[in-house]
């Protein structure tokens, strides 16, 4: 697989260049494209600031790219002792692992050389993996499509929840500033606090209307327990789910972002759901993943690119403005600010 860098034409060659310079600067643009390959998927990217390192998880394995230059350290498949090459997850913790979630291949877990992979004989849910989340104590959270588990940071034992969550396809894990747990499912929202379990779905505001009178979509994108089909919606008529969530997001003013399928980006704000789609801006109503910002903004990667949030108004990145596909499946803000985006085919850098 290559990883190269392809630095974008300007796109205001009649702009004087104090116009375009200063235009560059106030507004984020798509800087960088870089590819994996025109088969590839870009599901999970995560940053490591410590290490000023960006993981890439593909459906051909992971990447370890170095975040300041955009070059490849490290390109990791089963040879260099991944489970499965398709990788939907990738996950830090505070000991310096990273997690990553396959497809039908569990966990593999890696430190300085070392793996070590986790299968449900050893205690995890289930052999497909799509989320990790770590709490303040060290507990480790992991998604699954069996439920989600909670590794203890001192025994390493697995405990399994499944009958507590509104869904058994965990997608996405946040935990907030109160160490409570949210969990992304395809028939809703979860959110454990350490003693009682409460869940929300469309009946409680989760998700917006369907305004536009899509057909409802049984079968979910990522897949069901029968035929566990990896498929998304990039192709073919628009359909609608709002309880089936893709992505969650705990941002810093303590609310509580979902990405749903169809229903839009919705927020939790304490006492209600309110919901943002196209009607409001927002480039896509499948909002498959959910980032937020140094200076506060939301990111979502949609079904039609991305969005940018500032509270008030969108700014939207397509195809045209530098992403390599429309539908984007992954985000990573980087130290600096630069939001990572991850679709079929690369990833593209967007910053100021």
């Amino acid at each position: 697989m290559n990883f190269r860098t392809l630095r974008l034409a300007a796109c205001a060659a009649a702009l004087t260049l104090p116009v375009a310079a200063a235009l560059a600067q106030s507004a984020p643009r798509v800087k960088d494209v870089y590819e994996v390959g025109p088969s590839v998927y870009v599901r999970a990217l995560t940053v490591e600031p410590a290490k000023a390192a960006l993981w890439v998880g593909t459906s051909a394995g992971v990447h370890e790219v170095d975040l300041a230059s955009g070059k490849l350290r490290n390109t990791f498949t089963r040879k260099e002792g991944l489970a499965n090459e398709y990788v939907f997850a990738v996950g830090l913790d505070r000991s310096g692992y990273k997690w990553f979630g396959t497809n039908a291949g569990g966990v593999s877990r890696y430190k300085d050389g070392q793996w070590k992979t986790f299968f449900p004989m050893h205690g995890l849910a289930d052999y497909w993996i799509y989320a990790f989340a770590q709490q303040k104590n060290g507990d480790f959270w992991i998604g699954t499509w069996a439920g989600a588990n909670r590794v203890d940071a001192k025994t390493g034992k697995f405990s399994t929840y499944v009958k507590e969550l509104v869904n058994e396809w965990v997608y996405g894990i946040g935990v907030d500033a109160q160490d409570r747990v949210w969990f992304g499912t395809e028939g809703g929202v979860s959110m454990y606090d350490g003693k009682r379990w409460v869940s929300w779905t469309h009946k409680d505001g989760l998700g917006a209307p369907n305004s536009d009178n899509l057909p409802f979509s049984a079968n979910t994108g990522l897949g069901t327990r029968t035929r566990h089909d990896l498929s998304v919606s990039a192709e073919g008529p628009a359909t609608y789910n709002p309880n089936y969530v893709f992505a969650i997001q705990v941002a810093r003013d303590g609310s509580v972002w979902a990405g749903t399928w169809g229903g839009g980006a919705s927020r939790w704000d304490g006492k209600a759901w309110t919901n943002l789609t196209t009607r409001d801006g927002l480039a896509g109503n499948i909002v498959y993943s959910i980032a937020e910002g140094s200076d506060g903004a939301l990111w979502f990667g949609t079904n039609n690119g991305v969005s940018r949030w500032d509270g008030k108004a969108f700014t939207n990145f397509g195809m045209k403005e530098g992403l390599l596909e429309k539908n984007v499946y992954a985000l990573a803000v980087a130290p600096g600010g630069d939001l990572w985006v991850g679709t079929r085919k690369g990833v593209a850098r967007i910053g100021r």
